[in-house]
This record gives structure tokens, sequence and C-alpha cells, in this order.
């Protein structure tokens, strides 16, 4: 943010059609369409929060509204916005689309992801989709005149046999004990405040409100005529559908294990011979393993197969499995004959290939919840919380969902806390570190702001509410994390396109392997047709069963979702996984001057009064600062506050970004900006200021200058730290400030930062064009793209923040949502060093999805081959192929696990 601005007020979230052109004048740009790439070097970009930002900001290509500003602290994305502009929907007479996010427990692997992928894109009312199988989940925008939600979940569930489950972020929710039938609860007509009610099961219903309307307690205590209380807290829908096919697959694993072992000791034990007994006996127990514990394979892979065209890892599974137990019925049939085969029955490999099947997809879906459970931001959350009634003279425990606006709470010694407010009485020392990721204790005295999980000091403080649990900053920044999950980098698109062939090819492999195996018993070995057949059987089916395609499929996301986790828990927030695959490739780092290098807390050093009364110009000064947010003109303002001077009655104010903020006072235009807006740079007693390097800033009436007032800000602690390591990393430093040259100059000398790498005085436009040019500039001298990040605070700094390949915005004591909509990583606190976190976790990402693609190709590679019987006296039988889940996917999530202990910043 040029810090001689003056900074626009907060924006709504949608711009109504008559402020568009406005808007995009005050930016500079105009209106175009944003499904193009940014610029031909930085890639392709989805439409995202970053183009909704250029809408509203008025860069260049952009066909998208504005996400919600309510909030400016953090702008959580994926929680009912919709990427599809609303504006336009209503313009052209339909309806805005829903958003709707399903939880789908029973995805396993990558093709199971692609089943159900394929399940929903066949729709055509759905817009935006996304899925993950790293968090069992689906996202997408769908048009609710040509279909419902119920619809689409009941086509879905009934084409791939996954479970879905309606996720709402809509306000807030408690979920209630009902006395009788929760249905006709539900069918009662809803009481003031509340918005919808869903039965979740037998006796406990979620309840929607609203809690501006209605509080949490008052809702439960005093809405209802039927009692209800407060249901068991529920697990987040990502983290509870994870457990559940944990469960779940441990239920199976262990039924299976149970029916195998009597079989294994009926075939291996030094038993008497009874061989038509035990071989009965085997025969019911393979039977009730092929069924109940096998049997859901089959219908997985038919519709997947038929319904939605993928050939998946169930379909391998299938495949042996039932080769194996028909072979073994086949020949147990001989047995009964008289006439027994000559390798007789394998009911024992079977049953064992199914146990190990199940025990290997249970360890992989225990480390892949795991992995996700120990990055949760959620986790941070705590469940209680001290309500303090009368001036503290009376407390209780209540339940943290019970909070509600209004409430003021307790902060023990050495306890967490519960939500976000406002301290009013109490001075202590708190630990922010788990959400900011800063070690160093925050003092806190009345008037500083608290937020949710940070743990509390020596002292005890009360604090207001300023957030409810649900909207607070652990929320949001899940929210914002959850966003990033979703998407997926380009190197995804690779490990996809394989991912989709394997299958495939190993079942091409498998024909390959039966058929020569069946030529050497039969030409080589002068066996028998059918000892060549068995013979090459029991190679196909190791072939089928040892390849695994999850480990390529999980090289990705798994680390993409605990890099997210850890940079949130390190105060980063990556708002796409583009950013986490590119991050590490920068080499020139672009910083905004005030607010950013600098605290953007300015304080007036000088101030001069040039014509009328001091008294009459430094109303007029108020007047027309006193409602603006940026850093300039609320310095001002203050600063005329603690004088005791009154605001004149300044009529039509608004601000004009990079230049200022003008007005009308007794019919007479009024302006207040920097020199230059002004055209007033030239006069002596502006140069005079300039020339102590403070920022200026000026009132004029008409064309009379009223009074110059010199600005000073200092460094951000860590300014030189960071500054310092990014040089030794040889990333180029620049700094583009709106502010004088002085001002800017001064900073950057402080910094050893070269003046050519200086840039003052530029609108918003002009920050967006040097951006630019840096990435033309090397594309032009063939040197390649370089990847340039920009790091600012304010809304003026939005079309730099959109145009470079990573924004970062840092938050800032203004109302700045378009800002931080327009960047890529959003900084939780105001501490460059998550600069350094960035990178750092960038490149640690990357070494690990590079490993975990070597080691999903060579697994395959030598398992295939050890399967098929290509090296001498070596080969995996088929009995233990199973395991070969665990080999291979097991490796790929502890490496991504490790991401938690990296060295970052």
């Amino acid at each position: 943010m040029g810090a001689e601005t003056s900074g626009e007020p907060a924006m709504s979230d949608r711009i109504p059609h008559s402020d568009r052109t406005s808007t995009e004048e005050a930016a500079g740009g105009p209106q175009t369409c944003c499904n193009s790439r940014k610029n031909s070097a930085l890639g392709e970009k989805p439409c995202n929060s970053r183009e909704m930002a250029r809408k509203a900001t008025g860069i260049k290509r952009t066909c998208c509204s504005s996400p919600q500003a309510d909030r400016p602290r953090l702008q959580p994305l994926g929680t009912g916005w919709s990427p599809k502009s609303s504006i336009d929907d209503v313009e052209k007479g339909k309806p805005a689309p829903e958003h709707v996010v399903l939880s789908v427990e029973g995805l396993t692997c990558v093709g199971c992801e692609n089943k159900l992928y394929r399940s929903l894109s066949s729709f055509s009312s759905i817009d935006n989709l996304q899925t993950s199988l790293v968090l069992s989940r689906a996202e997408f925008d769908l048009d609710l005149s040509a279909h419902s939600v119920s619809d689409v979940i009941r086509s879905v569930e009934k084409t791939t046999g996954f479970a879905c489950e309606r996720i709402t972020n809509r306000g807030q929710h408690l979920d209630v004990i009902v006395a009788g039938d929760g249905a006709d609860f539900i069918g009662q007509k809803f009481p003031s405040g509340v918005t919808d009610m869903t039965l979740l099961e037998k006796g406990i219903v979620r309840v929607s409100y609203n809690p501006r309307t209605v509080g949490s307690r008052d809702l439960i205590e005093k809405k209802f005529e039927t009692p209800i209380s407060l249901a068991p807290p529920r697990p987040h829908p990502g983290l509870a559908a994870g457990r559940n096919h944990v469960r779940t697959q441990a239920y199976m694993t262990l039924i299976s294990a149970f029916l195998t072992m009597p079989v294994l000791i009926l075939a291996w034990a030094p038993l008497p011979q009874h061989d038509l007994a035990y071989g009965a006996v085997s025969l019911v127990l393979a039977t009730t393993v092929q069924c109940v514990i096998a049997g859901p394979f089959y219908p997985s892979a038919l519709r997947g197969l038929f319904l939605t065209h993928v050939i998946e890892m169930d379909l391998l599974i299938v495949l042996s499995t039932t080769t194996a137990y028909v072979f073994s019925v086949i020949s147990f049939a001989y047995r009964i004959s008289g006439r027994p085969l000559s390798v007789g029955e394998f009911f024992e490999t079977g049953t064992l290939l199914v146990t190990l099947i199940m025990l290997g997809r249970l360890v992989s879906a225990i480390a892949r919840h795991k992995a996700i459970e120990s990055i949760s931001i959620r986790s941070l959350q705590t469940n209680t919380a001290l309500l303090v009634k009368s001036g503290g003279s009376e407390q209780r425990e209540i339940d943290a969902r019970l909070l509600q606006y209004g409430d003021v709470f307790k902060v023990m010694p050495e306890s967490h806390v519960p939500t976000d407010g406002v301290i009013l009485s109490g001075i202590s020392e708190i630990d922010e570190s788990m959400v900011t990721g800063e070690a160093q204790l925050v003092e806190k005295r009345p008037g500083s702001t608290v937020i949710a999980g940070s743990l509390n000091g020596p002292g005890t403080i009360i604090v207001r509410l300023t957030q409810l649990p649900g909207e607070n900053t652990i929320s949001e920044i899940a929210g914002m994390v959850d966003e990033a999950k979703f998407s997926k980098p380009r190197v995804q698109a690779l490990a996809d396109r394989v991912a989709g062939y394997f299958v495939p090819v190993v079942v091409f492999l498998t024909l390959i392997t039966f058929a020569v195996w069946v030529a050497v018993g039969k030409v080589v070995r002068k066996e028998s047709a059918a000892s060549a057949v068995i013979q090459a059987i029991t190679y196909a089916i190791s072939v089928l069963i040892v390849s695994c395609p999850c480990a390529i499929g999980l090289a990705v996301p798994i680390v993409v979702v605990i890099a997210g986790g850890v940079a949130a828990k390190r105060g980063v927030v990556f708002k796409s996984s583009e950013t986490i695959e590119v991050a590490r490739k920068v080499r020139h780092v672009v910083f905004d001057k005030t607010g950013t290098l600098t605290q953007g807390q300015l304080s007036v050093c000088t101030e001069e009064y040039l014509s009328q009364s001091q008294e009459s110009v430094a109303s007029l000064a108020l007047g027309l600062t006193s409602n603006i947010k940026h850093p300039v003109s609320a310095a001002i303002a203050a600063y005329l506050k603690s004088l005791g001077v009154e605001p004149a009655p300044v009529e039509n104010v608004k601000s004009v970004p990079g230049s200022g903020v003008e007005g009308t006072y007794r019919g007479t235009p009024v302006r207040a900006g920097n020199s230059r807006w002004l055209a007033i740079e030239s006069s002596p007693q502006v140069q005079s200021t300039l020339s102590k390097g403070l920022t200026v800033f000026c009132i004029s009436s008409g064309s009379t200058l009223l009074a110059i007032y010199g600005l000073s800000d200092t460094l951000r602690p860590d300014a030189h730290a960071v500054i310092s390591s990014l040089k030794r990393r040889n990333i180029t430093i620049s700094i583009v400030s709106g502010d004088d040259h002085g001002a800017v100059q001064s900073i950057a000398t402080q910094l050893a930062i070269p003046s050519t790498h200086v840039r003052s005085r530029c609108t918003p436009l002009d920050k967006q064009t040097y951006i630019k040019s840096l990435t033309d500039h090397n594309s032009a001298s063939r040197k390649g793209n370089v990847t340039v990040l920009f790091c600012g605070d304010g809304t003026n700094d939005a079309p730099a923040l959109a145009t470079a390949t990573i924004g970062v915005h840092m938050p800032s004591t203004t109302d700045t949502a378009i800002a931080q909509s327009a960047a890529d990583a959003v900084l939780i606190r105001p501490y460059l060093s998550g600069i350094l976190v960035l990178l750092d976790l960038s490149a640690a990402a990357y070494r690990r999805i590079q490993f975990n693609f070597a080691w999903a190709f060579v697994y395959n590679i030598f398992a295939i081959l050890l399967a098929a019987g290509a090296f001498v006296n070596a080969r995996i039988p088929p009995r233990f192929a199973g395991l070969g889940e665990i080999v291979s996917v097991v490796p790929v999530v502890l490496v991504a696990v490790q991401l938690r202990w990296s060295r970052a910043g």
C-alpha cells in the first residue's frame, strides 16, 4: 500500500451494476473476462477468489464478483461461496447456483475419486466441480432449477456405492437431543431466528439459526415448547468420514482374519489326512470370505466399469480373488469326483489374499486419517468456556458452543482462549504460536484482541466475545486451508493421467504374464497343459494384486494437505495448492512499503498551516479523514482527535485510490492527499517536508493549499532479518510504494536495497504494471519466466497482488478484504517471516512429491517384475501379494507427515 494514498472503505460483497464503472475507473483498469491466463508467463489460474478481487479493483480480465467482505481480518473460502458471478445470474434472470459440499465415505484410491468425479460431472447442472481423495469430499455449484441436491446425492450413491452427506456452513448450528420422534420435531413451525432443522439420527436434530437474532442458550432454553438439550459434539464431517472408514475397514479385516486362520491351519498344519473334510470346511470359509469380505468389491468394480467407465483397483481385486476362488472350487470338485488335479486346490491363497488386501487398506486408511488429523487446525478449538456475569461475581463453565453475542468470559492462567474477543480487564502474556507460528509471548492489556486457540500466560483476563466459535479465527483459517486442499497443482494432472492408465496397463501385463508362463510350462518345462495353466494363473494373480496405483494417486494430494496444515499452524494460509507448488521458484520479491515493510503506525512529525486559522483547517482535515481507514488518513485523524479537534461537516467524502480523499465543504471542493495529486509538489513548503524523508499529506480547498503534514513510520522488527535471508538465497528485492521518493528511499537505504529496485509515487495501476514488467522483461530476454512474489496489505495493492505469480497479503488494521481475496497466500499475523515459511515449505513439499513419485514408480516396476517371475528364484506368491498396498502407500504418507518437523522460516 502506498503510504501516501488514502485507502478505500470496505466494499460490499456484491457490487451493484451501477457502481461497477466507477469502481473500475478508480482502480485504473477495464473489465474483461478472466477465463484466460493472467499473463503468458504465469500459467493458468482457475476462476477463484483472486479473479473475484479483480472485479472489485478493476483489474483486467475480471468476470467474477468479489467475495464476502463482512469480516476484513480473514475471508474464508469454500463456505457457501460460488465462483460464478451472482450478479451475472441475476442480470440474466437465472437464480444463483447453490454451492454444495459433500462428505463422501468409501473413497479408498485414486480410482474411487475418478469414479466420483465422473459420476458428478455427468450432471449438466453441476459446475466448478472439485473432488479430494485425501479429504473424502466433493465440492461444486449446482443449478437448482435442473436438479436438487438430494437428486445428486441419490444418483451418486447409486452409481458409485459411496455414502454422501452434505456439509453446510451457513451461519451457526447446534445439535440437540429431542424427546420423541425427531421427524415430528423438525416438522413444527420454526421459532424466530431458526433457519433450518435437519434430522441427523434418531433423537438428534441439527438446528441452524441466525446468531444475530437468537443466542444459542436462549435457543435451547426458551424457543421450543418441547424440552431439548445439547447433544454431544460431533467431529468435523471430513474427520468423521475418515474415522468411520477406518472403523469399517478394521471390523471387516478382523472378520476376514478370523475366517482365514482355520483355512491356513487346515492347509499348512501337520494334521491327519482328511482331505475331503478339510476341503469342505475350507470351501465354506473361503466362500464366506469371498461373499462377505470381498463381496463389496464386486458392485464397486462393476459400477465403475459400466456406469462411470472407470477401470479401478477394485477391478483388479475382483479379477484376482475370483480367479483364485473359482479355480479352488473347480479343483475341489475334481477331488470329490475322484480325479484330483496335480496341484490340488488353494483356498488358503484366496482367503489370505483377501485378508492381506483388507489389512493393506486398513493400514493405508489409518495412515491417511492420522496424517490429516494431526494437522487439523480445528483441533485448537477448546470445548468449554468460563462464562462471567454480574461484573465477574458469578461464573460458570459452559460448552463453548453455547457462547453467544454479548457474552463475557474469563480465561484462567495456562488455559486456552475459547474464541476471539477483546480484553476488558486483566493483564497477561499470551502464546499465539499455535495459530500465528510466532513463538514469542505477546503482552495483552485491556483493549487488546485475543484469538481462539491461543494459550494464556500467568494472568487472568476477562474478555468480551467478538466472534462465535463457528466463525472465529480457527474456523476461518480452517475454511481457507480446506479450500487449498481441494485445489490441485499442475503436477497432479500428470499423476492423474498415469493413474488413469495404470489399471488397464496392469490388466494387459497380467495377460502377457499368463501367456508367457503357459508357454514356458508347455515348451520349456514340458509340463501338461493343466499344470502350465495353473502355474501361469498364480503368476497372473500376483501381478494383479501387487500393483498399486494408490501411491501414485496420493503422491501429490497428501503432501498438499499436510503442507497446508503445517503452514496454517506457522502463520501462513495457502489459498491454492499451486502456490505450494511454485513458491520454491521465487526469484524476485516485491514489497509494498507502508503497512508491509513498515508497521503502518504512522505518527505526525511536522505540521504547517498556510492559510486561514489553524483550528478551522484542522477541523476540515479531520472531517475529510475521520472515516477513512488508510494508515495515513487514520494517523492524521487520530492525531487531530488527540488535540481535541472537532470534525467539520464535510459532505460527499470519498477516497481516490492511490491519491487521497475528496469531498465538499460549504459548496467548495476540498481534497486531502499526496502532493502530486493536488499538483503542488513544487511548493517550497512541500519540498522542505519531502527533503526530510517524511510522508507528506496535504489539505487543499479549491486551488488553495491549506496545510501540510509530515508523517514517519518504523520498520517491522523482523524486516532486516527477512530481507537478509532473501538476499542469501539470491532473491532480488524491490520496493514499490505510493509514497514520496524521500520516504521510500529512506526505508530502502535502511534495508540496503539499491535505488534501481525502488519505485515511489506509484498508483495501484503503476504497481500492477511494474509487477508485469518484471515477467515481461525476462520473457523478452529469453531468460525464462521469473516467479515474482508481491507482498502488500491494502486495497490499492490488490491489482499487484492479483498480477504477481504469488500474491501474499499482510494483515492490517484496515478493512482489506479485497486485497486478501486477490492474494494467493495470507499471513495470519503481520510478520514478514511468514514469507520465509512459505518459500521453505514449498521447497520441502516439492522434495517430498518428487520422492513419492519416485517411490511409487520404483515400487510398482520392481513389484510387478517380482510378481511376474522375471527374476530367477525370486517371486511374490499370490497369497502375500496383498501386502503391496502397505509397502507402497505407507512410505508415501510417512514422508508427507514428516513435513510437520521440517525447518521452515
